[in-house]
């Protein structure tokens, strides 16, 4: 595992990037090019309730270089539980994890899901790269189509791996943007697709949070059998409220995450 924080988000960052070209486009008009000059305020990752590879494997890695665990979320439809962590400093990303409840799935798919997750080496989940280290194994591409009739989050996962599946512009922290309207519009002024589901702003100042986001990228996946372009990571935008005691909220709001995740679905 890592010891040093920044060097592991740079390999993360280094890894959505490669996935996620429209990330320079995003950092072009709403900063500059340089990473640095956009605060992420988060980022998620994905896996499976398995516990060779669960929730609890990948907070291990963010634990060991300073964070810890500060809020838990539900999501029934999608078979879904997350926790959310943060660092000793507040200028660190927080971190979003989620897992697929695939014991709720079908047996067809709890088959498939062991079967990837059969052939990851052990010693690789605590290795330094997990965290961005793809996939650990092949389907091919009728697999990736029937996971995909079943959950768009475990077809993803059997297309992608272990990675960040977006990082989050802190809107709070822009200099020339202070609305997520005002960003949202300059990102369709500039040919982005946002998601739409639930609206093009899920949140409200009444509850802290407002998010927004553009939709995955698309990307060229090698299944075993063939070529296939397949949704990818995408990029998303916080505004944070102040809480009663003047603090800026820190936490997530499920209803709002819930529907973050569709930004991914397959089109």
């Amino acid at each position: 595992m890592h010891n040093d924080v920044n060097a592991l988000f740079d390999n993360l960052w280094q890894n959505y990037l490669a996935v996620t070209p429209s990330a320079v486009k995003v950092h072009e008009l709403l900063g500059s090019t340089q990473q640095d000059d956009i605060i992420n305020d988060h980022i998620a990752l994905r896996t499976f309730n398995i516990e060779k590879v669960g929730l609890e494997k990948l907070a291990a890695h963010f634990l060991a270089v300073g964070y810890k665990e500060c809020g838990e979320y539900h999501f029934e439809a999608k078979k879904l539980y997350a926790k959310h962590f943060e660092h000793s400093d507040p200028k660190q990303p927080k971190v979003f994890i989620s897992e697929l409840l695939i014991d709720q799935c079908s047996p067809e798919l709890q088959a498939i899901v062991h079967n990837m997750v059969d052939q990851i080496d052990q010693q690789a989940v605590t290795a330094d790269n997990f965290l961005y280290s793809g996939t650990h194994w092949q389907v091919d591409s009728e697999t990736y189509k029937s996971l995909l009739a079943e959950s768009e989050y475990a077809a993803w996962m059997s297309a992608w791996g272990y990675r960040a599946n977006h990082f989050t512009v802190n809107i709070n922290e822009l200099t020339n943007f202070s609305t997520i309207e005002t960003v949202n519009d300059t990102l369709k002024e500039a040919g982005f697709a946002l998601n739409t589901s639930g609206g093009e702003i899920k949140g409200s100042p009444e509850v802290l949070l407002e998010q927004s986001s553009t939709l995955a990228d698309d990307c060229d996946v090698q299944f075993s059998d063939q070529t296939m372009s397949v949704p990818s990571c995408f990029y998303e935008f916080a505004l944070r409220y102040p809480m009663a005691n003047g603090e800026l909220y820190t936490g997530f709001v499920a209803a709002s995450a819930d529907k973050i995740f569709e930004s991914t679905n397959a089109r």
